[in-house]
């Protein structure tokens, strides 16, 4: 064998590995985290005196190891790279308790799963349809909202639809989208709080 046959054999020896190196970095590399944040707003008194925030329902479209970024075209597209810090139910709740609890400052709100001795006297409970940017890039979240006392009620639970969109158009980036849809978070907090503070009492036996 020569030895620029040799040399030449070295070489692309030395680039196979190098290649293999490089996949298996990259199959190994760890996402990016993202967490919801919870965000203030107007604080009043009024509501339950405890509150529990069941886990939300959330569309097995959304409920995922990689963050929906958007749909569009008939396409539900994913933020490569892009990971929820832990279970989109688990942190939404978890979220919109914190939100709340800021609303209502005389009531104790808490998550559904949560270590806690206290009994509520009312409940929210949350589904979520959209949870990500629509066609045009605003973040986009509708579901539907049910608030309820604990125990008997007098007629139906009624839920309300949830329908929000960003202002301006946030899927360039999954840092805005995911801030955007903390924003859509705090307006559900929103309008549970409202509804809370009018709610009537359970009816006891």
């Amino acid at each position: 064998m020569t030895q620029s046959l040799t040399s030449r054999l070295r070489v692309l020896s030395l680039m196979g590995a190098l290649g293999l190196t490089g996949f298996l970095s990259a199959c190994s590399s760890d996402p990016t985290l993202y967490t919801l944040a919870p965000l203030p707003g107007v604080s009043q008194a009024g509501g339950p005196v405890v509150v529990e925030v069941r886990t939300p329902v959330v569309s097995a479209r959304l409920d995922r190891d990689t963050i929906v970024k958007a749909s569009e075209d008939y396409q539900t597209k994913l933020a490569s790279g892009s990971s929820w810090s832990e279970a989109l139910p688990d942190m939404l709740g978890h979220t919109l308790m914190t939100d709340l609890a800021q609303r209502l400052p005389g009531t104790t709100v808490f998550a559904q799963g949560d270590a806690v001795t206290t009994t509520p006297t009312a409940y929210v409970e949350l589904t979520i349809r959209n949870f990500e940017a629509d066609s045009a890039g605003h973040a986009l979240v509708t579901g539907m909202l049910s608030v309820h006392p604990a125990g008997k009620m007098i007629g139906p639970v009624v839920t309300s639809p949830v329908v929000w969109q960003s202002a301006e158009p946030v899927a360039s980036s999954t840092s805005k989208l995911t801030a955007a849809l903390s924003q859509g978070v705090a307006a559900i907090a929103d309008q549970a709080a409202a509804k809370l503070r009018v709610l009537p009492p359970p009816v006891t036996d």
